[in-house]
C-alpha cells in the first residue's frame, strides 16, 4: 500500500519570476577546483532553510533553473533557498579514487558551510533537505542515508536507486570498477543496500517515479523494501518517462513536501 500524500496540486500561471538566481563558484579544497553552483533565493524575506537539488547524469548546475523555470515561482511561493551544485558528468555524488571526483565530501563538508555562511540560512539538520533527479536522486538518498547528522529530509525523483541492474551504463564502472569484479564495492555505493543505515525517525522521505521510466522497477523495489523495514516514506507514481516533461511536474510535489517538512514541528536530536 502506498503512503498517502497530503500534497497540493498547483496550476502554474504565466508570470514574471521575482526570485533571485545567482551562479556562484565554490572552491573545493578536496578537489582543488572551482565548482559552479546555482542558488535561487526568494524575493521576500530571508530564507531560513535550504533544499539542495541535484542534477542527473551528463547534466550540470544550470539544468534545473533552465529546464524547469517554474522552480523560481516555487521558491517565491515557499520562501526557502534552493541550491543546485554541479556534480560532474558522471560522479553519482560519490567520493572515488579519482581526486577530481570527491563530490560526497564537497557537498557535505564544503558546500553546506559555504552556503549557510553566504546566505545566512539555518545550519541545523532540520533546516536542510536534499533531493534530485536520476543520478541526482540516487545521490540525494545516498548522501542523506550516510549523513543523517546533516539532513532531516530527503527525496528522489526518477532516481537510479539501485545501480546494480545497470553495470555498463552511465560511467559507473569507471568509478567503481566492473560489477562482476567488485560486487561488494557496488553494494556499498547503491542506495538499495544502504537502507540499514536509516535510523528510526531520523529522515522524512519522498520518492517518486514515472510509470514509463526505466527506473520504475527499482523505485518500486525500494518502496517495497522501505515498507518491509517499517521505514516511513511517501511514495508517488505518475504517468511519465525519464525526461523533463516528467521532472518539470514532479518538482512541484517534491518542493511542496519539503515545504511541509520545514514548516512542521518535526525535529530530532
Amino acid at each position: 500500500m502506498k503512503y498517502p500524500l497530503l500534497l497540493v496540486f498547483f496550476c502554474f500561471l504565466s508570470q514574471v519570476y521575482a526570485a533571485q538566481v545567482d551562479t556562484i563558484a565554490v572552491f573545493s579544497k578536496k578537489m582543488n577546483k572551482d565548482v559552479k553552483v546555482v542558488a535561487i533565493s526568494p524575493e521576500k524575506g530571508k530564507a531560513s532553510s535550504t533544499l539542495y537539488l541535484l542534477h542527473g547524469h551528463s547534466g550540470n548546475y544550470s539544468n534545473w533553473v533552465t529546464s524547469a523555470p517554474q522552480i523560481k515561482e516555487l521558491v517565491d511561493r515557499f520562501g526557502y533557498l534552493v541550491v543546485c551544485p554541479d556534480g560532474g558528468f558522471d560522479s553519482w555524488y560519490w567520493d572515488t579514487e579519482d581526486a577530481n571526483y570527491q563530490y560526497e565530501s564537497f557537498i557535505t563538508k564544503e558546500l553546506l558551510p559555504f552556503i549557510e555562511k553566504r546566505f545566512q540560512v539555518g545550519s541545523t539538520r532540520a533546516n536542510r533537505a536534499i533531493t534530485g533527479l536520476s543520478m541526482g536522486g540516487h545521490g540525494a538518498l545516498y548522501l542523506a542515508f550516510k549523513h543523517q547528522d546533516l539532513f532531516a529530509f530527503a527525496g528522489s525523483t526518477a532516481g537510479g536507486v539501485d545501480i546494480r541492474p545497470f553495470p555498463d551504463n552511465w560511467g559507473m564502472k569507471k568509478r567503481l570498477g566492473a560489477y562482476s569484479e567488485n560486487p561488494q564495492k557496488w553494494n556499498e555505493h547503491t542506495v538499495m543496500e544502504l537502507t540499514h543505515l536509516v535510523q528510526p525517525g531520523a529522515l522524512q522521505l519522498f520518492i517518486d517515479c514515472g510509470t514509463g521510466d526505466f527506473f520504475y522497477e527499482v523505485n518500486n523495489k525500494l518502496h517495497e523494501k522501505l515498507t518491509y523495514l517499517n521505514i516511513p516514506h511517501h511514495y508517488l507514481t505518475m504517468p511519465g518517462r525519464h525526461d523533463w516533461n516528467y521532472w518539470s511536474r514532479s518538482i512541484a510535489y517534491q518542493m511542496e513536501f519539503f515545504n511541509q517538512c520545514f514548516q512542521s514541528k518535526f525535529s530530532t536530536k
